[in-house]
């Protein structure tokens, strides 16, 4: 008899184990109603949010498929053709070191491009790991972690980059790293405040009762489940490091030759604004800002179309 009630108290127990991780896996699947195609779903309704992701379809094709369909010599200079006012041969002219600047324009964006998405990558990680474990942990630890968020953001950022800039070598690997690193303390800020909300949501509560680990329910739960503040924070981030590679450009801290940026080429116009080169400057202007205004456009439908979703 008494092996017999054993039996049917593991039965029992077992039984409401498998119900519990059924209504996590439930609870959980009701919180990731905000999918991919939802939000794209929302965002054909968002006529900003259109322009700007066409827009953003346009530069980067003029970045990353231009090159392969316009050839130009961007390594050799040419000072018999230097500063050659648009023209057959030259839709924009050439600079004053004799580079087409159609094509100094393409390499110079496929660059900046490039850096922003490496530096946002890398700032999102670290804000993400940061900010979900100051929220979930709470008390004396999220206050601490976040008291040294508030130090680091009363620091100028240009200001240490402009040092670390001029004080190592550098390249596209190294300023995404560098900017990255400054610009991690957003992302942190905005993780930590959405794992405020999600840990005391149901399907956490049940994974606490159920034994699961911090770095489980990090992992598993509210990383998950966070992704679309963090995906409309990325896009913000890459608008924000493509304007910090052209400040270093402009202020000669950014890439050295041969590898161009559109920072450095808005430099080496300016010195020739006054002498009627609008082709030095407006084309590389234009490019800086139609990049950013399709990254904001962008961002702002993201987070309305997520924020809708959530809601």
């Amino acid at each position: 008899m008494s092996s017999r009630h054993v039996n049917t108290a593991e039965a029992t127990q077992t039984d409401a184990t498998a119900r519990s991780e059924t209504e996590l896996a439930e609870l959980t699947r009701a919180r990731k109603r905000v999918s991919p195609r939802s939000v794209l779903r929302t965002l054909r309704h968002h006529p900003l949010g259109l322009a700007g992701g066409l827009l953003l379809v346009l530069v980067v094709g003029f970045c990353l498929l231009g090159p392969l369909l316009y050839r130009t010599n961007q390594a050799d200079v040419d000072l018999l053709n230097a500063a050659l006012p648009p023209g057959p041969g030259h839709p924009l002219g050439t600079d004053p070191n004799g580079f087409d600047v159609l094509g100094r324009l393409m390499e110079g964006g496929k660059v900046s491009l490039q850096i922003g998405l490496l530096a946002a990558l890398f700032a999102t990680t670290i804000g993400t790991v940061y900010g979900a474990v100051a929220g979930l942990a709470g008390g004396i630890l999220d206050g601490f972690l976040m008291r040294v968020v508030d130090i680091l953001l009363s620091v100028p950022f240009l200001f240490f980059v402009l040092i670390l800039s001029a004080r190592f070598h550098a390249n596209a690997v190294s300023l995404s790293l560098v900017i990255g690193g400054f610009s991690w303390l957003v992302s942190a800020r905005l993780v930590r405040g959405e794992v405020l909300t999600l840990r005391v949501r149901e399907f956490v509560l049940a994974a606490r009762v159920m034994g699961a680990s911090r770095r489980r329910l990090i992992l598993t739960h509210l990383i998950p489940n966070a992704l679309g503040v963090i995906i409309v924070n990325i896009t913000f981030q890459v608008a924000d490091a493509v304007l910090a590679v052209a400040a270093l450009g402009f202020l000669g801290f950014g890439l050295t030759y041969p590898t161009a940026d559109w920072g450095s080429q808005l430099a080496s116009g300016a010195t020739y604004i006054s002498a009627d080169r609008w082709w030095l400057i407006y084309p590389v202007g234009g490019c800086i800002v139609l990049t950013v205004l399709a990254l904001n456009l962008l961002a702002d439908a993201l987070r309305d179309a997520v924020g809708r979703r959530a809601d």
